[in-house]
């Protein structure tokens, strides 16, 4: 089984401080909750842990399958098995959603064996239309352009069906329900919860109890201030739907 450790990670941004000393583990199987305000640093975690250059690591190790992975760039840890759904997806003109799809596929074929001539067409047609068939999705969605003239919902979904393409064993839902009205949220929510199982861990990033009724998390933690300050089942979500942020702040302020 493998794990993602976080262990004591610090991170700046523009020489400033952002994480402080966080620490958090999650296998595969779990599905985690990462909650708090704005700027507390939930999407510098993120964007840390698939290795984006413009966060700094200052101290502490991102563990996963044993090794610290601080070193390997952003494609490298996509290939190792971590997997990150953007807040805000960028669109590809010109670039349809199943030539991506081909793409990215083999490209991990190939840096996994120099040889290997890559996914077959009518292998890969196959297999996409069996992944958008599990996520409920029409066939022609993979004709389009990536992104390009999608709505808010079907960004979402196209991180969604890339997840399930490249069968990640970390997944990484950096405030997936960001823009997206009740039904969109409900759809893009089936989706995860159709690959969840024993060989998927993922951490999901959300400001809003909302989302958690629909992906149902077994662990739930609240960030504050650049670290994880408060963990927990899946009622302390609700808690925090219920009374806000504040009984957090004091009873942090009174630990500090």
């Amino acid at each position: 089984m493998s794990a993602l450790e976080i262990k004591n990670l610090k991170v700046s941004v523009e020489g400033k401080e952002i994480l402080k000393g966080l620490n958090l583990t999650i296998n595969q199987g779990e599905v985690h909750a990462i909650m708090g305000p704005n700027g507390t640093g939930k999407s510098t975690l993120a964007y840390t842990l698939m290795g984006h250059p413009g966060y700094t690591v200052t101290g502490g190790e991102i563990i996963f399958k044993g090794k610290n992975i601080l070193d390997l760039e952003a494609d490298e840890r996509s290939r190792a098995g971590i997997f990150l759904a953007f807040q805000y997806p960028v669109s590809i003109p010109g670039v349809t959603v199943a030539n991506f799809l081909r793409t990215a596929i083999n490209s991990r074929r190939r840096a996994a064996n120099p040889e290997d001539k890559g996914i077959s067409i009518p292998d890969f047609r196959t297999m996409l239309k069996e992944k958008m068939a599990l996520l409920k999705m029409d066939p022609a969605f993979a004709g389009r352009y990536l992104n390009d003239g999608f709505s808010g919902g079907e960004k979402k979904r196209a991180e969604i069906l890339q997840m399930a393409t490249l069968k990640p064993e970390i997944a990484i839902l950096d405030e997936t329900d960001s823009g997206l009205d009740i039904d969109a949220l409900r759809i893009v929510s089936e989706g995860v919860n159709a690959l969840n199982g024993p060989d998927l861990g993922v951490l999901v990033i959300t400001h809003y109890q909302r989302l958690l009724n629909y992906i149902k998390p077994q662990f739930v933690h609240i960030m504050m201030n650049g670290i994880i300050v408060e963990s927990g089942g899946p009622d302390l979500a609700l808690r925090l739907e219920e009374m806000g942020y504040d009984w957090v702040r004091e009873k942090y302020e009174e630990v500090a």
